[in-house]
């Protein structure tokens, strides 16, 4: 669908950000309108964030599974049209249409998607009842063991897996076959919702490919402790007897962070992993391009080498580096694939051998111009700099927005952006999604937020902490105007990157 040795752009916008009625961004029809939108604007590639459920601080980086979609994206229109659910009321006070309050959010639309499910199986539609056994046979593989994570959650409270019983935190199969008999209708919900994910996800990933848009995941490179993955597979992580991580992912101290960053997940036993011939992650990605047509895998370095943090040490000052599983796993991956569409996020502190391991398996890297400004000529994160497989980003959503950049820059860095783009106070949006457009680097990417000129109020996630600032930002259609639209479209149109004739030229 999308060549990643060619030229063209695109706009990251994750699912959850997109305008619509039922309090958070999801897979109905403001999807598809931002689908018709992106094609008008000359764009051929719409990145997401992940799209598993969300985690602990609403962070999609921190899911209760590496497979699952999130219920929060199943749009509510498609069931009330299949006849499952009434159309929905919003709660009292209804929903802000420009931030996601997850905890009213979360609870209101759980409701809906049981509604819906008891609709399901009322209605007793036998064309849909075969569809959704064939869906559960079909990824049985990983479903299984998901709705039965999520309903053994439910009937404990919310409690962590390693607080549940003795029997089933270890997995003892008489346990386990008497808790699928206990939970059956709750197992019957998780499976349903996701039936309903997939359906509506693979559905507008068509549309798109339908009309030039490739879809860009996002695969976050660890899980969470808390996670189906890692109670149905313990042994592929480092655990001890009493199911605790022995050691933690996270990365080095760093100028801006002194003690470094302790992400808290549990690491693999990459050992263990290349004795089955890496089949846990051909399966996760195999998965993965189920629902994109290409997908950034997020911490690229931590396959040449990763942080390894003491469980016991609290912050990641005491980390070592430890070298991580390399080419052999891609080789395993895409002797069962075929060749993998990967983007490498290969930020932060990079060594020569993250690089190397980049180049070996042909996968573009990312280049931030907002990174380029600090020093002089010779940053690597400056166009002149770059070469063709890259993805060019004016930033990510664990940056600055362009103009919260500019902003909050030192006296330099907007010094020598404003003679290097050039730009000044009104245009420093467009000089720099300018910049990555006119770069060589085959592929260039803006974030939304760019496109519309909106300030630092409108970033996405501020890496390292937590609250309500993070993951809520949402759009609405009246901040995209047809001069917004018309702009993006030249520029991609002038730098090789879409057609003229979108553009609007005189």
């Amino acid at each position: 669908m999308i060549d990643l040795e060619q030229r063209a752009a695109g706009v990251l916008l994750h699912v959850t950000s997109l305008p619509g009625p039922h309090g958070i961004g999801d897979f109905g029809p403001d999807a598809y309108r931002f689908v018709d939108w992106l094609q008008s604007a000359g764009q051929r590639i719409w990145q997401w964030l992940p799209t598993n459920p969300i985690g602990p601080g609403n962070s999609p980086y921190q899911s209760v599974s590496a497979f699952a979609g999130s219920p929060l994206m199943v749009a509510l229109e498609p069931l009330v049209a299949a006849g499952w659910l009434a159309a929905p009321t919003p709660p009292a006070g209804g929903f802000d249409a420009g931030r996601v309050d997850f905890g009213k959010v979360l609870t209101w639309r759980q409701a809906q998607l049981r509604t819906a499910h008891a609709g399901f199986l009322a209605k007793h539609d036998p064309v849909e009842q075969a569809a959704f056994a064939h869906y559960r046979e079909a990824q049985a593989h990983w479903l299984g063991d998901y709705a039965l994570f999520m309903a053994l959650e439910t009937a404990h409270a919310g409690r962590p897996w390693w607080h549940w019983p003795e029997a089933l935190r270890t997995r003892d199969a008489t346990a386990l076959a008497q808790a699928r008999l206990a939970h059956g209708d709750e197992i019957g919900f998780w499976s349903f919702v996701q039936w309903c994910f997939d359906t509506q996800a693979l559905a507008l990933k068509a549309y798109a490919n339908a009309r030039g848009i490739a879809i860009m995941g996002d695969l976050p490179i660890f899980i969470a402790h808390h996670s189906a993955d890692c109670w149905s597979r313990p042994d592929l992580y480092s655990l001890d007897d009493q199911c605790q991580p022995t050691i933690v992912a996270g990365c080095p101290p760093d100028a801006m962070a002194p003690t470094g960053q302790r992400w808290g997940n549990p690491l693999y036993r990459w050992d263990r992993m290349a004795a089955e011939d890496f089949a846990w992650w051909t399966a996760r990605l195999r998965r993965a391009l189920d629902q994109a047509d290409v997908f950034r895998i997020d911490h690229f370095r931590g396959f040449a080498g990763y942080y390894e943090i003491p469980a016991t040490c609290p912050t990641a000052e005491e980390g070592t580096w430890v070298p991580g599983p390399g080419k052999p796993l891609f080789d395993a991956i895409e002797r069962v694939l075929g060749p993998l569409p990967i983007v490498a996020e290969d930020l932060g502190f990079i060594t020569q051998d993250v690089h190397d391991l980049r180049d070996a398996l042909r996968f573009p890297g990312m280049k931030i111009l907002q990174f380029g400004f600090g020093g002089d000529a010779g940053d690597e994160y400056l166009p002149h700099n770059w070469g063709r497989p890259f993805v060019a980003y004016t930033g990510t959503h664990d940056n600055h927005t362009a103009r919260g950049w500019w902003d909050a820059a030192s006296a330099h860095e907007r010094a020598y952006a404003g003679s290097y783009l050039p730009a000044n106070d009104a245009d420093i949006h467009w000089a720099m999604i300018r910049a990555c457009c006119n770069s060589v680097a085959n592929l260039a990417v803006c974030q939304l937020q760019d496109v519309l000129g909106l300030d630092a109020a409108h970033r996405m996630n501020v890496p390292g902490t937590v609250g309500d600032h993070n993951w809520t930002w949402r759009f609405t259609w009246d901040m995209v105007g047809d001069e917004a639209t018309r702009v993006l479209a030249l520029i991609t149109a002038a730098s090789g990157r879409g057609d003229f004739a979108l553009a609007r030229l005189p």
